[in-house]
């Protein structure tokens, strides 16, 4: 589903929407919407919403919402491949490097990095300069040690 709002996100912004153009972007915005720049969830043009509205329940035709279909299917590997070649291309990611999509957002990171680095050693550094770096230092010790180099918590990461 998130692979399927990429897609479209992508194609509106470039298509229906230019940031250049002399259209205000308040106009491009349904009223009454919730203007919201978080970190996670974010602001989405309605016509990406309305896209996936119509495509929820029936994608493309192929009798089935992007949710239900096998993750094995031709229609949703097509999906995911169109993803990462958007994913490449806004990103400049070279076609010798992967691409994985995974579950999870940043807090993913905080075990993925240890997990995937530590190497041999089982040692990092990390410098805790706020509440981020203090989860990522500590999920660090569930897979090795992890040093604080830094760490700017008994002064409330000031």
């Amino acid at each position: 589903f998130w692979l399927k709002l990429l897609c479209l996100q992508e194609r509106a912004l470039s298509q229906r929407h230019s940031f250049c153009s002399s259209e205000p972007l308040a106009a491009a915005m349904a009223e009454g919407r919730v203007y919201n720049f978080s970190a996670g969830p974010s602001i989405m043009p309605v016509e990406v919403l309305e896209d996936v509205q119509r495509e929820l329940v029936n994608y493309k035709g192929c009798g089935m919402s992007v949710m239900e279909m096998s993750h094995r299917s031709k229609d949703f590997m097509q999906i995911a491949g169109e993803a990462e070649k958007n994913l490449r291309d806004i990103f400049g990611v070279p076609d010798d490097y992967k691409v994985i999509m995974a579950q999870g957002g940043a807090t993913l990171q905080f075990s993925s990095i240890p997990l995937n680095m530590l190497g041999t050693k089982g040692k990092a550094d990390y410098l805790i300069t706020g509440q981020w770096g203090d989860k990522a230092w500590q999920e660090c010790k569930k897979y090795g040690t992890g040093q604080a180099a830094c760490n700017t918590k008994p002064t409330k990461f000031t």
